[in-house]
């Protein structure tokens, strides 16, 4: 099997990121590892240390070599990104990277800190861009107007000012669309995500390929540690993930509890607004075999984000498990919780309740929904079933480029094997 050399760019990775997003990556780079690649990843650590992030433990070897890059002066660093729109301090040691990895494909994720615009036409070798967020569209990354409300229209200039963030007068010009121009494919989280970025302006074309994971040997047993049956709630603690709406509705539902797992700048806040109720209990952060233990114990994951996400993993994670998921009718959680079977949507309270009641009052729907879930999950996003149409996507591009190599490792099933 050939084994190519990739180079990924990400403004986060771990262990200097938060949330999923830059776990996404991490999957995909030591996917690519596994399979006998040669996957460097290099990456942006002054911003994850200017946003307050903690240095993290590194883990076991993956593989993968990291390449953090941080700055003596790393507040300025990453502000002369941010508002020129390409790499200033870091270009040199960009471009000393891709000579020596002299790259078959150079795969481009949150370049917003690390690159931004001017980091796409570096280098020679096949170009991708994967769109985790709507930052090619929107300066914030979120299509969440002025921190208070979905985006329908551009008011880019008072909703950045709103977010105590400077205006990027470059996103005026036409640099970011002309360097889009040097990609060879760029990929869509979801149909809802691709459709989002076409109605925000997006000229070029996108392919949809979801986020996957690894499928698990033997499924976690159920966590026993809490007395009552319980819903639960996976993610970062900010207002856009909606977690204040499903209070009121618990209310409603006396028989069971809301247990939430995770942490993030909203928290406080939500606890204040949780005070006094003991069924919705806080329970911090958890390692990965505990979250699995956790899904595998709940009624169902409650996913109530009231921004447009572009895909959710948290959904696939609870599907794996076979747990069924009830999702706000929002973004792409239709198509993912449609396509599925595993689990129900709602637009109101009433909808909410009505799912949870379900849930917990008619055991055969709730089996069934289980059933389908995790059927899913093998069926569309377990890792060999994505990496395959990775691959295929992949070798459509390098046809596309003339890069004939290329698209005969591809097509000989470089994503698909693994080392």
């Amino acid at each position: 099997m050939t084994s190519l050399r990739i180079v990924m760019f990400t403004t986060f990775y771990p262990p200097y990121s938060f949330g999923g997003d830059a776990i996404g990556v991490q999957r995909m780079a030591r996917a690519l590892a596994a399979r006998g690649h040669d996957v460097s990843v290099v990456h942006d650590e002054d911003s994850y240390l200017i946003l307050g992030g903690k240095p993290q433990s590194e883990g076991a070897p993956d593989g993968v070599r990291r390449i953090g890059l941080r700055s003596r002066h790393g507040l300025m660093s990453n502000l002369l990104t941010q508002q020129l729109g390409r790499p200033v301090v870091h270009a040199a040691r960009i471009r000393e990277i891709l000579a020596e990895r002299k790259p078959d494909i150079i795969w481009h994720n949150n370049t917003s800190l690390i690159g931004g615009p001017g980091l796409l036409p570096m280098g020679d070798g096949l170009k991708i861009y994967e769109a985790h967020e709507h930052w090619l569209v929107c300066p914030t990354h979120v299509l969440w107007r002025y921190g208070r409300e979905l985006c329908g229209e551009r008011h880019c200039l008072k909703c950045q000012l709103s977010y105590k963030r400077p205006p990027q007068l470059w996103r005026h010009t036409g640099m970011l669309d002309q360097a889009l121009d040097h990609m060879d494919l760029i990929i869509a989280k979801s149909e809802f995500s691709r459709a989002k970025h076409r109605e925000f302006g997006l000229r070029q074309e996108m392919e949809v390929l979801p986020y996957f994971l690894p499928d698990l040997s033997t499924l976690a047993a159920p966590y026993t540690g809490h007395p009552r049956p319980y819903f639960l709630f996976v993610g970062r603690l900010e207002k856009i993930k909606g977690l204040q709406d499903v209070f009121p509705a618990m209310d409603r539902v006396p028989e069971a509890d809301l247990l939430i797992l995770g942490d993030g700048d909203y928290a406080g806040e939500l606890k204040r607004l949780a005070a006094g109720h003991p069924r919705i209990q806080f329970l911090g952060r958890k390692s990965p075999e505990e979250l699995n233990a956790y899904y595998r114990g709940a009624l169902g994951l409650v996913v109530p984000s009231v921004c447009y996400e572009t895909f959710g993993i948290i959904l696939i994670e609870s599907f794996r498990l076979g747990t069924p998921v009830i999702a706000r009718r929002l973004g792409p959680f239709p198509e993912i919780v449609e396509t599925s079977g595993g689990g129900a949507l709602f637009e109101t309270e009433e909808d909410l309740v009505a799912a949870m009641r379900g849930l917990q009052e008619d055991p055969a729907r709730r089996a069934s929904q289980s059933q389908a879930a995790r059927d899913a999950f093998g069926a569309i996003w377990r890792e060999d079933r994505v990496l395959a149409a990775y691959g295929a996507s992949l070798a459509r591009a390098a046809h596309r480029k003339g890069d004939a190599g290329l698209a005969r490792a591809l097509e000989a099933g470089a994503f698909e094997a693994v080392a």
